[in-house]
């Protein structure tokens, strides 16, 4: 099985952006471009609430540790964990000084509301086999924490979406190899994007660029 050195690794919240769009993913994590927006500064705001306070507390019977470093070397990847929460469980892992045996979960802060494609909780799935590989352990769910609905809501981690984040996972790798920036066609989505600007989907989208500006002097 061919792991990844940590040279090679590549950001864990850049699977996200590749969800979202694979264009504005190779230009955040190949071309090293961004900016922010009132979307992606109310999304930092919200994980910096998440990470404030002691890094590791106890509440009962659940450990909760923030901001906790994480990475996988069969995966190439790396990250933080917004919260992961040790819950006691009989049937759970061992956790070194602590008594007992533990279950883990992965807790992932987001502003807004549950979204309609996966990007969300392939981001938790990929947090999960992070932490299955440091603690040699099984994570069988994970949560996603919405500000605007303020409530949780489940990830189940079945062999499925696992399949799914491990073959995004290696697209990126692939095309960061490459250092290839794809084209991507115009959408909505593009308005609520950061880096339109810097995008131009509207010129990238063409053929050329002289298809596009011979098409905007004719609309004039």
């Amino acid at each position: 099985m061919k792991e990844y050195s940590e040279d090679e690794f590549l950001m864990l919240s850049g699977l996200q952006h590749y969800v979202f769009c694979k264009r504005q993913w190779a230009l955040i994590h190949i071309e090293q471009q961004w900016a922010e927006n009132f979307l992606t500064t109310d999304g930092n705001i919200l994980h910096d609430k998440a990470h404030d306070g002691a890094s590791f507390e106890k509440r009962k019977e659940v450990l909760i540790s923030r901001g906790m470093p994480i990475n996988s070397y069969e995966l190439g990847i790396s990250g933080t964990c917004d919260i992961v929460e040790f819950r006691k469980s009989h049937d759970g892992i061992s956790i070194f000084g602590r008594k007992g045996k533990y279950k883990i979960y992965p807790v992932e802060y987001k502003r807004g509301t549950s979204k309609e494609d996966d990007s969300d909780r392939l981001q938790v799935v990929a947090q999960a086999l992070c932490l299955e590989e440091m603690f040699c352990c099984t994570i069988e769910k994970g949560y996603l924490y919405y500000g605007e609905m303020k409530r949780r809501v489940d990830v189940e981690i079945d062999e499925s979406i696992r399949s799914k984040a491990k073959e995004l996972i290696d697209e990126m790798h692939n095309l960061f190899k490459k250092k290839h920036t794809p084209k991507v066609k115009v959408s909505k989505a593009c308005k609520a994007c950061s880096l339109e600007s810097i995008c131009l989907p509207k010129i990238t989208s063409q053929k050329n660029a002289t298809t596009y500006i011979n098409r905007m002097l004719e609309e004039k």
